[in-house]
């Protein structure tokens, strides 16, 4: 198995975006990723905190079906979740397996070795010149 993640993908409203849930749709799709589990969370503008299983929500409905789904995110992930939003907007959380990671992994744990750890940096956070990484005439990166 791959590297596991779970995400929150935040919306400004109570209710989801269609081109949002076409991306997470296409997620499953595109095999780079495996959807393990997935809610939608809400923060009421009153702040109450509500969760939802994706089918039902028609647009989500079928997304988390066969072996590969897992009921794994729970009530305390939702509340983490919801601190994140603000009053009168929703989330999708997801849990998803990095399957594109899965044979590095696989032979960091053949040699005893372990994933320790990972950092998600914002792309905001990169400069633009550095993305994609620069190469020199070499072929070699641009880093010394």
């Amino acid at each position: 198995m791959g590297p596991v993640e779970f995400i929150v993908l935040a919306f400004p409203e109570e209710q989801l975006r269609v081109s949002a849930v076409a991306a997470v749709m296409g997620l499953r799709k595109s095999g780079n990723v495996r959807l393990i589990d997935g809610l939608v969370a809400t923060k009421t503008a009153a702040g109450e905190v509500l969760a939802a299983e994706f089918d039902e929500f028609k647009e989500l409905h079928g997304l988390l079906t066969g072996r590969e789904a897992a009921p794994l995110i729970g009530p305390e992930d939702v509340r983490e979740a919801a601190d994140l939003l603000d009053r009168g907007s929703c989330a999708l959380l997801v849990l998803v397996e990095h399957v594109w990671a899965e044979d590095a992994a696989i032979a960091v744990r053949a040699a005893g070795g372990r994933i320790a750890g990972s950092v998600r940096i914002p792309a905001d956070r990169i400069p633009a010149e550095r993305t994609p990484m620069e190469r020199t005439p070499t072929g070699g990166t641009g880093a010394a």
